[in-house]
């Protein structure tokens, strides 16, 4: 079946880019597409020998400069590589996504150079992976004030409490630790980033069960009894945490964006082409009805906007000039159009739509975290007005 969105990233994109994006995507046709079903009808997280694939081709290393065994690429080919899987499955695309995005970056954008020589050959190749310890049972969009804490104890630190929603914790050899380190700083100054094993001693995963979206992706609880970490754990400067977390979510929200308009170039490639294969009243196609059209005309346009929209910001990141509220409005609006589009998608394929095997249900299901994912669209919404309310 021919994509719609390559039309438009070929007109959008370098040539090698395009050729990166179409190495991805053939990749995910013959390695992940036909075992989707399997993987999803055996409530199994992605495979090892997946993971181990997704490692071999280079994934987990995009955007790691080469001196560290990466590729040397950046944000875009990121961003490329998760819509290009997020076709079939944002479950799958989110596991080098996240390793990346959330596990790598930070490290190598806050991390020193010694971190950085201990740490990134190893995550580039794929045989260690960083879970990003952020969100917990009470911090959700107030991130920035965490309740798990770390106490200096002279030259070493003590991290107690629990985080969980951590992407990829199944595989991690690693969690960065966000943490509360000086409770009467100012805002914003208050926490501080640590590197901790997942082996180390105190530190207790387990993966959180009953969820029903993003069902291949590893999503664990982790907790904290007061573990011990040197000093030099540290990832970035004592109490600024925060600046580490915003710094790595601002290129997160772009990868989730792009993984929404994965899923909407799957819905309205499904969608045109059923409508035309559909046939009722008079054994004519249901593609002849206007309202069918309006349904795809829209998912058409909102797809060439949102995608040209998110290669700028990606341009932008790439550049140090991507303010946190350019990340948050293209992540609402991606997010957003991409699974209300996706309903009526839905709707105009009917009953269809409900089996796992027409796909649709599986975009729906995984729609829902790309809308609170990396914030939620409401607590982002109140970063964004902030510079409409001034005078």
């Amino acid at each position: 079946m021919a994509r719609r969105i390559d039309t438009y990233l070929q007109a959008l994109l370098p040539d090698e880019k395009f050729a990166f994006y179409e190495s991805v995507r053939d990749f995910a046709d013959s390695e992940i597409a036909p075992h989707l079903l399997d993987w999803e009808r055996q409530h199994i997280l992605v495979p090892d020998a997946c993971v181990q694939a997704m490692g071999d081709l280079g994934l987990f290393g995009l955007p790691i400069q080469e001196q560290y065994g990466g590729q040397g690429g950046d944000h875009t080919d990121l961003v490329l590589m998760g819509m290009a899987i997020a076709y079939h499955s944002q479950s799958v695309a989110i596991t080098p996504g996240a390793a990346v995005s959330l596990g790598a970056k930070p490290l190598q954008l806050c991390g020193t150079e010694a971190q950085k020589k201990a740490h990134l050959p190893d995550l580039a190749a794929g045989k260690r992976m960083f879970v990003f310890g952020l969100s917990e049972p009470g911090r959700g969009s107030d991130a920035a004030n965490p309740e798990v804490t770390a106490i200096r104890k002279g030259d070493r630190w003590v991290i107690s409490g629990e985080k969980c929603w951590s992407t990829n914790a199944h595989w991690a050899s690693h969690v960065v630790v966000h943490a509360l380190t000086d409770k009467n700083g100012k805002n914003g100054r208050r926490s501080t980033c640590f590197i901790v094993p997942m082996d180390q001693k105190g530190v207790h995963y387990q993966e959180m069960k009953g969820k029903k979206v993003w069902e291949q992706s590893s999503t664990g609880s982790i907790m904290f009894d007061n573990v011990e970490v040197p000093h030099d754990a540290i990832l970035g400067a004592e109490n600024d945490g925060f600046k580490v977390m915003v710094t790595t979510l601002n290129g997160g929200r772009l990868f989730i964006a792009g993984l929404a308009l994965g899923s909407l170039a799957f819905a309205l490639d499904k969608c045109r082409i059923y409508a035309e294969e559909r046939t009722q009243f008079d054994n004519q196609p249901i593609g002849r009805f206007q309202r069918v059209q309006d349904v795809i005309v829209d998912m058409d346009i909102a797809l060439e906007r949102n995608l040209t929209w998110l290669m700028h910001c990606c341009k932008l990141f790439e550049a140090g000039t991507l303010s946190r509220e350019q990340a948050a409005k293209v992540k609402v609006d991606c997010s957003r159009v991409a699974s209300d589009l996706l309903v009526q998608a839905m709707e105009i394929c009917g009953g269809v739509s409900c089996f796992d095997e027409f796909g649709l249900i599986r975009h729906h299901n995984d729609l829902f975290v790309t809308r609170v994912g990396e914030g939620s669209n409401f607590a982002l919404k109140d970063l964004i007005v902030r510079p409409l309310r001034q005078a």
